[in-house]
């Protein structure tokens, strides 16, 4: 680094007419100083690999859990909407389910897992944010499976039904693998938004990605470096996972076009 401010110097004195040159110079050399400083500098950049790694792992098994929350959920959805008389209590289980998780914030809902519910449990804070924010999930791509199903056409129930299948065969053969192609653009939207609500699981103290930008922020109190280098590696990660979501939904719909 001294070198560099030393060759510039050099640069500048041998070339003080040019307004143009100096600017351009004084915007590298301190760009280069707050990079140094933010994640060189002691190996600050740990601070946003840790944070990344726990936002990872806080979506990838919040998304397993709000999938299968999600699945039970539209299945006795859709099984009480097709007999109205089976699964009374279960259905107003999630009904009352779906009520509050839709209608609160998912910031309050992961304190209220930390500090309420999980108060006298020993359980880590990534455990904690993994449960809050899946069962937050589970409500939202309930919804989407329960419309994913009922978009299906009743026939073809009917035909699975006729060739002797059980009602749970059909389901699991034939209807769900065509709901899977209605509904995957509306689960990839969710696990893109889940990715992102997961930058307030600092609020339990999480070192998240957003925490460790943030962390990087306030022991140099130079905001640009840490918060846009936060910003673009949330941005790499969304464009990677709407690239890889893509090709397996053209993939999922070869056969439409056979």
């Amino acid at each position: 680094m001294n070198l560099l401010f030393s060759f510039f110097s050099i640069t500048l004195a041998a070339d003080t007419g040019s307004k143009f040159t100096r600017f351009f110079v004084n915007l590298y050399l301190k760009l280069s100083d707050q990079l140094y400083q933010c994640l060189i500098y002691k190996n600050r950049y740990h601070y946003i690999i840790d944070g990344l790694k726990n936002t990872l792992i806080i979506t990838l098994f919040a998304v397993l859990l709000g999938v299968l929350l999600g699945t039970l959920v539209a299945l006795v959805k859709v099984g009480h909407g097709n007999n109205p008389k089976k699964l009374r209590i279960a259905n107003n289980i999630c009904s009352l389910y779906l009520t509050l998780i839709r209608g609160t914030p998912v910031v309050v809902q992961l304190m209220i897992m930390y500090y309420i519910i999980l108060n006298q449990a020993k359980v880590s804070d990534v455990t904690a944010a993994i449960l809050a924010f899946g069962i937050n999930s589970g409500a939202y791509v309930a919804e989407v499976i329960r419309s994913g199903i009922q978009s299906v056409d009743k026939g073809q129930i009917e035909a699975g039904r006729s060739l002797g299948l059980s009602q749970r065969t059909t389901m699991i053969k034939i209807v769900f693998p065509q709901a899977l192609k209605n509904v995957l653009p509306a689960i990839g939207n969710e696990f893109i938004a889940l990715l992102k609500e997961t930058s307030v699981a600092g609020y339990i103290g999480i070192q998240d990605l957003t925490k460790g930008g943030y962390i990087i922020l306030s022991i140099t109190y130079q905001p640009y470096t840490p918060l846009l280098t936060t910003a673009a590696v949330y941005l790499v990660i969304v464009i990677g996972l709407t690239t890889a979501l893509t090709r397996f939904e053209r993939r999922l719909h070869r056969s439409d076009n056979r």
